[in-house]
């Protein structure tokens, strides 16, 4: 009888590892991303990941800048993220939203071979992070105008 349990266990586990989890909304950061086909519906899976790692994020609760954070988001065709998000280390929990995000540049750059998306190559820095008025934020940069002698 045991061995017959033992047999029933390890086909479940063979037949669950040669099918694979899969990723999309409902199973965030499973293995392979599951492709319906369709651009656009591929593309709603690959945003609804970043969406639940944006709920993850807090930028109350620090009570200085140095425990404000960066966090990549994405993997654009030629590699590197799309943007970063900014987060407080303490109320954030920061193993969750990582494999979350992880999950997001998975699926992307899954989605950018299969439909030969093409980007540029820029490399984008981090934003320098601000802490304002009890909450982590990305300092914006004022680009200066040029001079009529630039142009």
């Amino acid at each position: 009888m045991i061995k017959l349990v033992y047999r029933f266990a390890l086909l479940g586990a063979f037949i669950a590892c040669a099918q694979g989890a899969t990723n999309g909304p409902d199973n965030p950061g499973g293995g392979k991303f599951v492709f319906t086909g369709d651009r656009d519906k591929d593309w709603t899976q690959v945003v609804a990941l970043e969406d639940q790692a944006k709920a993850l994020v807090k930028t109350d609760g620090c009570t200085s800048a140095d425990q404000c954070r960066t966090a990549a988001v994405g993997n654009r065709a030629c590699g590197g993220p799309r943007y970063y998000l900014v987060y407080c280390s303490r109320t954030t929990d920061s193993a969750a939203l990582f494999a979350r995000l992880k999950a997001v540049a998975n699926a992307e750059n899954e989605f950018n071979e299969r439909y030969n998306v093409v980007s540029t190559c820029e490399f984008r820095m981090p934003p320098q992070v601000a802490f304002t008025s009890g909450s982590c934020q990305a300092e914006t940069a004022q680009t200066p105008r040029p001079s009529a002698g630039d142009q």
